[in-house]
């Protein structure tokens, strides 16, 4: 590790996500000297890994779009890594639905085949998913043409969203559940089509439709993919890129403020109370959570800074991660995703824990997904079950530090854990009999780890207002200060990913030269 006392940064990252990893790795590429710092000890943010009892989980990778060769993501991803990623494919069916007592609809790709499934499930309805397919692509196209304004000058950005006026209008401005209600009034059919939504945190009546068109899009268009060796292999791959250029990457130290001279931003300041310089810092922990913690009040416009706290909270949840002993696929458990909605409606979240059963529930087993997971002679095998949530079932102790939350909040946890794994035993009962270890996190836990209002997973949510907001620049109103990962795009790996590249060509416009891959 390098001595950084004394010594002037080029660039200093806050934050090893997906977005100041690559932020990091990608100045690094083009010559600059980087310093990453997190606030942990385990360095990835939510692409890192943990164990216990001999168990391993990916905290929050579940499946990833755009990871096909050839895929422009892929060849960024490969740019940035100092030895490339291995992915490997999940098949064709990546996702299962199962919307209230009806059969399961297994979701394939491309579009083509999705658009195929549905007719035969909603014969009926051939026009209104015809029309939805292409209100997807359509929709998609209209995100994407925004994106790079997240890296221009204000007037070029202005220019280029006002020729792309249209289609902005009528795909980003308007919700999910606005886009389906135009197109069909089958209930169940409707469930299917806003079911995905998990995959980027926004409600469907919430949501801009623009930015479900493209998460969904992802796996539509090149396949869903994983990492061959589990989220953990990101940071693998990608920290070495910063120390080889003459970089250092710094876990468990926490940057307390930012160091301002003249409405500058000029370094950081650690818990320790070491001061270090640099001429650009890059926040990868929130738009919002960089205002509310670490810029000082008195720097920066007022109205940007009432523009991004105005921007809503993405969803929080409850998860339950679980470890299995047995033969699990002989039991149900499958490479694709489980999305269950009990109540028939996909736009719910579980508001009356911890005792009440909730009213969605994704299932996903990564051990099965990752090709250098071994199982052993005791086929041990790890699964997650997720919960999309209201906040305030947990809001009453978000004031009282972990580990400190006194007998009460125990109890809460045991009767929500309860209720979930009777949920899961309900639906996988050969599954529930194989579990031998199982571990409840709660709203709270990502709060603790991320730092995100709310215990928002996504960091902002997905609203239209949010897709279209020009305070989520890269380049912030204040000269030095940028801001990396999903806020600057869209949620999700690939999303953080495209934050970061914009992050670092707003630093330093070499970095374009490799956005075509």
């Amino acid at each position: 590790m390098l001595d950084t006392e004394n010594t002037h940064w080029d660039a200093i990252v806050i934050g090893s996500g997906m977005g100041g990893m690559t932020a990091a790795a990608a100045l690094s590429n083009v010559g600059h000297k980087v310093l990453l710092l997190e606030q942990h000890q385990t360095l990835g943010g939510l692409t890192h890994s943990f164990t216990r009892d001999e168990f391993t989980w990916d905290v929050g990778v579940h499946y990833l779009g755009h990871m096909a060769p050839g895929d422009r993501e892929r060849a960024l991803l490969d740019w940035v890594c100092d030895t490339p990623m291995d992915f490997v494919s999940l098949g064709s069916i990546y996702d299962t639905v199962h919307i209230g007592s009806a059969e399961p609809l297994s979701l394939s790709r491309p579009y083509e085949a999705q658009e195929l499934d549905l007719k035969d499930r909603f014969p009926d309805e051939a026009r209104a998913i015809e029309a939805w397919t292409h209100a997807m692509r359509e929709g998609r196209d209209a995100v994407m043409r925004i994106f790079p304004t997240r890296a221009m000058p204000e007037i070029a950005g202005d220019v280029l969203d006002w020729w792309n006026r249209r289609a902005i209008s009528k795909w980003c401005a308007r919700t999910t559940q606005e886009v389906i209600d135009d197109l069909t009034d089958n209930r169940e059919l409707a469930a299917v089509l806003a079911a995905q939504w998990g995959d980027h945190g926004g409600r469907p009546s919430k949501a801009s439709f623009a930015m479900h068109a493209l998460i969904a899009g992802y796996y539509l268009e090149s396949g869903s993919w994983y990492p061959v060796g589990g989220s953990a292999a990101f940071a693998e791959h990608m920290l070495p890129t910063i120390s080889r250029n003459g970089g250092d990457v710094r876990a468990a130290t926490r940057v307390l403020g930012l160091l301002v001279e003249d409405n500058t931003v000029v370094g950081v300041r650690t818990e320790s109370g070491e001061e270090i310089r640099a001429d650009a810092v890059i926040s990868d922990i929130g738009a919002r959570e960089t205002l509310d913690t670490l810029l000082p009040e008195d720097c920066g416009p007022a109205d940007w800074k009432a523009e991004l706290r105005g921007l809503p909270s993405s969803i929080a949840h409850f998860n339950v991660f679980l470890g299995f002993e047995g033969d699990i696929e002989s039991a149900g458990a499958t490479k694709s995703n489980h999305w269950f909605f009990p109540t028939g409606d996909a736009d719910v979240v579980w508001t009356d824990a911890p005792d009440a059963p909730p009213p969605h529930m994704t299932v996903s087993f990564g051990s099965l997904k990752n090709p250098a997971h071994d199982p052993g002679l005791r086929q041990k095998h790890t699964g997650q079950l997720i919960f999309w949530a209201d906040w305030e079932t947990v809001a009453k102790w978000a004031d009282q530090p972990p580990g400190n939350r006194g007998e009460e909040y125990a109890e809460f946890k045991r009767r929500a854990e309860a209720t979930l794994m009777a949920e899961f035993e309900k639906r996988f009962p050969g599954l529930a009999k194989m579990v031998v270890y199982q571990d409840l996190a709660t709203p709270l836990s990502t709060v603790s780890f991320t730092g995100h209002r709310k215990g928002a997973f996504y960091g902002l949510d997905v609203t239209p207002e949010r897709v279209v907001c020009d305070g989520l620049r890269a380049k912030t109103p204040v000269p030095g200060l940028y801001l990396a990962g999903q806020d600057v795009a869209s949620p999700g790996i690939p999303g953080a990913l495209w934050g970061g590249m914009l992050s670092a060509a707003s630093v330093d416009p070499k970095v374009f030269r490799h956005f075509q891959g």
